[in-house]
C-alpha cells in the first residue's frame, strides 16, 4: 500500500468496523491495523470474516471478528459488546456495511427499496447508538462511508440515494450532538473506485469509457484512496474535523451524472 502517513498513528486505538472483510471496509480495515489499530469486523458471511482474521494474524495484527447483521439492533449490540469485552475499549467505529443494485424507480420493489436504507441508513445508526456508550469512554470517533449519488441525482439509483442522504443526516447530527462527549463523526463519500466488486457489477461496459472522460483527475479511483482518506480523519491531524463528509471522487460528482 503507498500511502504518507507513519506505520503506527493508529498505534493503541481498537476500530470497529462493519462489513470489515471486503471490499472499501475491508480495505480501511486492513490499513488500520497496518498503521497500529486493533481490529474487530463484522459481517454477515463467516467465510470472509475468517479469511479477513487469518490474514491480519498471520501479517501481526490482533482481529475480533462476530458475525452480525448491522440491521438486527441486538445483534448489533452483541457485537459491540463483545469487542469492548475482547479488548477493553473502542475508540474508533466504521460503518461501511451496504448494499446496491441497479434498478430504475418505476420498477423497484417497496422491499428493494427498504433494504437498501435498512442496511445502509438504520445500520449505520444502528452501530453508532449501540457504540456511544463505549466511545464516549474513549472520546472516540465514528467514520460513516457514504457515496456521491445523492449529490444531484444518479438514475437506478434512488433506493441507494434516499440510503446514503440519511447517512449523511446521521453523519452531521450525530456531530453535533455528540461532540459534548469528545465524538467525532465524519463521512467518506467515495466516487467511482475501480477494485471494487460493486464497479464491476454496476458499471455497464459501454459507459466506462465515457465515465472516465468526466473524472476531472483523469483516473478512476482505487480502495487505497478511500483507506488515505479513512487514515487521515483518523488521525491526530484532523481533530478539529466533525461532522464532515469527505468526497474522494477525484472531481467527478462536479460534473453530474450525465454521460452526453
Amino acid at each position: 500500500m503507498n500511502n504518507v502517513f507513519a506505520d503506527s498513528i493508529l498505534q493503541g486505538k481498537v476500530a470497529f468496523v462493519t462489513g470489515g472483510a471486503t471490499g472499501i471496509t475491508g480495505g480501511i480495515a486492513r490499513a488500520f491495523f497496518e498503521h497500529g489499530a486493533k481490529l474487530a469486523i463484522t459481517s454477515r458471511k463467516e467465510e470472509n470474516l475468517i479469511a479477513k482474521k487469518q490474514y491480519i494474524e498471520e501479517n501481526g495484527g490482533e482481529c475480533f471478528t462476530v458475525v452480525s447483521d448491522v440491521r438486527d439492533y441486538a445483534a448489533v449490540e452483541n457485537a459491540i459488546n463483545a469487542a469492548r469485552e475482547h479488548f477493553g475499549k473502542i475508540d474508533i467505529v466504521v460503518n461501511g456495511a451496504a448494499g446496491n443494485f441497479l434498478s430504475p424507480a418505476s420498477e423497484l420493489s417497496a422491499n428493494g427499496f427498504g433494504t437498501v436504507v435498512d442496511i445502509d441508513t438504520k445500520g449505520t445508526f444502528n452501530v453508532c447508538r449501540a457504540a456511544f456508550e463505549s466511545l464516549k469512554e474513549t472520546r472516540g470517533q465514528i467514520i460513516n462511508v457514504s457515496a456521491t449519488l445523492h449529490y444531484l441525482a444518479t438514475p437506478m439509483q434512488i433506493h441507494v440515494s434516499a440510503a446514503k442522504a440519511g447517512v449523511d443526516a446521521i453523519t452531521r447530527n450525530l456531530a453535533v450532538e455528540w461532540g459534548r462527549f469528545g465524538i467525532r463523526v465524519n463521512g467518506i463519500a467515495p466516487g467511482p473506485i475501480e477494485d471494487t466488486e460493486g464497479m464491476k457489477r454496476l458499471l455497464m461496459p459501454e459507459l466506462r469509457d465515457k465515465l472516465l472522460r468526466r473524472i476531472p483527475v483523469g483516473r478512476f479511483g482505487r480502495i487505497e484512496d478511500i483507506e488515505n482518506a479513512a487514515l487521515f480523519l483518523a488521525s491526530d491531524a484532523a481533530s478539529y474535523i466533525s461532522g464532515e463528509t469527505i468526497i474522494v471522487d477525484g472531481g467527478a460528482w462536479l460534473l453530474g451524472t450525465s454521460f452526453s
